[in-house]
Parts: C-alpha cells; sequence; structure tokens
C-alpha cells in the first residue's frame, strides 16, 4: 500500500473542536434539564388553632325538704339531689305507712329547696300542696287541684287560670297573674305569700 493511501490521522485541531462540541452539548443537555424540571415545592405544616376549654359547669345545689304525715319517719328533714321528685322525698323518709292517701299527693312533683311534703292520711280533712307544702303552689306547673287549695281559687276560676297559661305561656310573676279574669289587687294580696312562679 502507498503511503498516499494510508488514512490521515486526525489533526490536533479537529479533537479539540469535537471535544468542545460535545462539551457545549452536554452542558446544553444538562441546562435544559434544570430548565424544565418542576419548581420545588415549599410544603408548610402549620400547627392546629388551640381550642378554648369550655368553663366547668355549674354543679346543681341539693334541695332540703320536709316530710310530714303519714310516712315512716315522719318529721324528716331530707337533703336530695336537685331535680328529684316527691316520689324520691318519700322513699327517703322510709316510704309511706298503710294510712297514706296518696290520690292527694303528687308524687311526680320536682322538688324545689324549702318545700314540704305532707302525706295525708285517708280521711284526714287537712290540705297542703305538695310539693311546696303549707299552701306553695307553682302557678305554672300547678293542676286544677293543687291550685284549689289556694284561697279563693275555685274549679272555675282555676280552670281560667290554666288556660290563660296554656294560651299565653308562664306567668312571669304575681302581677302577671292579674291579667286572669276574676282575680283582682286583694286576691294577689292573698296569694302573694301562697304561690310561686319557677
Amino acid at each position: 500500500m502507498r503511503d498516499d493511501q494510508l488514512p490521515a490521522e486526525p489533526s490536533p485541531r479537529l479533537a479539540i473542536i469535537t471535544f468542545v462540541i460535545v462539551v457545549i452539548a452536554l452542558v446544553a443537555a444538562a441546562g435544559l434539564l434544570l430548565a424544565t424540571q418542576p419548581p420545588s415545592v415549599k410544603i408548610t405544616i402549620n400547627p392546629p388553632l388551640p381550642t378554648g376549654t369550655p368553663p366547668p359547669s355549674a354543679t346543681p345545689s341539693p334541695v332540703t325538704v320536709y316530710v310530714t304525715g303519714a310516712v315512716v319517719q315522719p318529721e324528716s328533714l331530707l337533703t336530695l339531689p336537685r331535680g328529684s321528685r316527691v316520689q324520691d322525698a318519700l322513699d327517703a323518709a322510709g316510704g309511706v305507712t298503710d294510712a297514706a292517701d296518696l290520690a292527694r299527693v303528687n308524687l311526680a312533683g320536682i322538688l324545689r329547696d324549702g318545700d314540704q311534703i305532707h302525706v295525708p292520711e285517708i280521711g284526714q280533712t287537712i290540705i297542703l300542696a305538695t310539693p311546696g307544702g303549707g299552701g306553695i303552689v307553682n302557678i305554672n306547673t300547678a293542676t286544677v287541684e293543687e291550685l284549689t287549695t289556694l284561697p279563693g281559687i275555685g274549679p272555675a276560676l282555676a280552670g281560667r287560670i290554666i288556660a290563660y297559661r296554656e294560651a299565653n305561656g308562664a306567668f312571669a310573676d304575681l302581677q302577671a297573674l292579674d291579667a286572669v279574669e276574676g282575680i283582682g289587687p286583694a286576691m294577689l294580696a292573698n296569694l302573694r305569700e301562697l304561690v310561686v312562679f319557677e
């Protein structure tokens, strides 16, 4: 083979140019790769908002009642949880005797502090409203029978009081009771110490 037929050796200049082109291509590819990456996401963790601690609820105070009449332990002064009923007071007094006239006692009545619960004997003529014995009657919850234990209130007037209460809502105070036909200033004066409006 003649010398003029041998392949020419690459010149150093050509190798340098090739190397520079390859480096530029790599740099361009790296730049393109970095440019097409999505932006980094910044994650912020917010702590939960502090919650307020609810104030402690008031514990209802107990009620003290006086139980008399036909019970196993008469004349008992008893302390019971608020919301107790007349039946609870009678049970705490040992229960009723065989002579008790329970038809004249509202066993479901809610007790109030200071109530007197009197259980009459069968045939006994004394009438005390219960709960709230001693004639104390809650105008806003009383039945016709309980209302008629008050001075000057018969069945007809008791019926008008209940009808007015059902049509207009609970009586706010003694003066509101004056709106019932048949009740006037004189009767209000007589009832002042005998009724409550809870």
